[in-house]
């Protein structure tokens, strides 16, 4: 198992109410950093911490995002790195661009895409104080492909998840702040509650490669080494965390 040493560094990490961000939380967390982790869901109990400061929000509302981050870098001092893992996967309601109702669309935008416009915006002048930073934002697989089922909603915003990483690493290298894209495939995450027997994650996991879904955990293992001055010379990459299901 890699160890990080994060003593002294502050994370801001979204979607930190469950799934891959609040593996993330808890990671930096136990690598002795700070976390200032906003989610609209409640926050879980292992997160309850003194170097936790959590804000159940709407990422959507841009001035409670720049709200919470001022005052957790009030607190702390600092921020270092952003993780953006906050999404929405509506099935059955998020299908074909030629039936989606449209205000569904933009919902989904809002909160897969827009929100980490927000994000970035708010912690950005932070980064750019602390001397250099770090970000990590979830995509998906599903925009690298298509799907005889589609979510066209949700794989068009994941799509643009990895153009704007790759913007922001383009524009802030100058600052010493890196920006990376991860591509999970299957995981199991609470946006995956379809998977709730033995059965359906074996039939799930029988399309990949490795012959299973994959954990938070290894999302969160892949999120930190990118934060991490392990990976202090990768910026503007796309990380596929898949199992191999793109070898399909």
């Amino acid at each position: 198992m890699i160890t990080y040493d994060f003593s002294s560094r502050v994370a801001v990490v979204t979607g930190a109410g469950g799934g891959m961000g609040e593996e993330i939380a808890h990671a930096i967390l136990d690598a002795g950093g700070a976390v200032i982790a906003i989610d609209i869901k409640p926050q879980p109990e292992r997160l309850v911490q003194e170097r936790c400061v959590y804000a159940q929000a709407d990422l959507t509302d841009a001035d409670a995002v720049t709200r919470i981050i001022d005052d957790g870098a009030a607190r702390f001092g600092r921020i270092d790195y952003l993780a953006n893992v906050a999404g929405v996967l509506w099935f059955g309601r998020d299908v074909s661009l030629l039936d989606i109702d449209l205000d569904l669309w933009d919902q989904v935008f809002d909160i897969n895409l827009k929100s980490m416009l927000h994000t970035a915006r708010a912690a950005v002048p932070h980064m750019r104080a602390a001397g250099g930073g770090a970000m990590v934002h979830i995509s998906s697989t599903q925009c690298l492909r298509g799907d005889p089922v589609p979510q066209d909603a949700y794989s068009t915003a994941k799509a643009g998840v990895g153009a704007l990483s790759r913007s922001l690493a383009m524009q802030l290298a100058g600052d010493q702040i890196r920006s990376n894209t991860i591509y999970p495939g299957s995981t199991r995450t609470p946006l995956q509650a379809r998977w709730d027997s033995d059965e359906k994650l074996a039939q799930a996991g029988s399309y990949v490669p490795l012959g299973r879904v994959g954990e938070a955990r290894e999302l969160a293992a892949a999120a930190l080494w990118l934060l991490s001055d392990g990976a202090s010379y990768v910026t503007g990459a796309d990380l596929v965390v898949d199992g191999g299901l793109l070898l399909h």
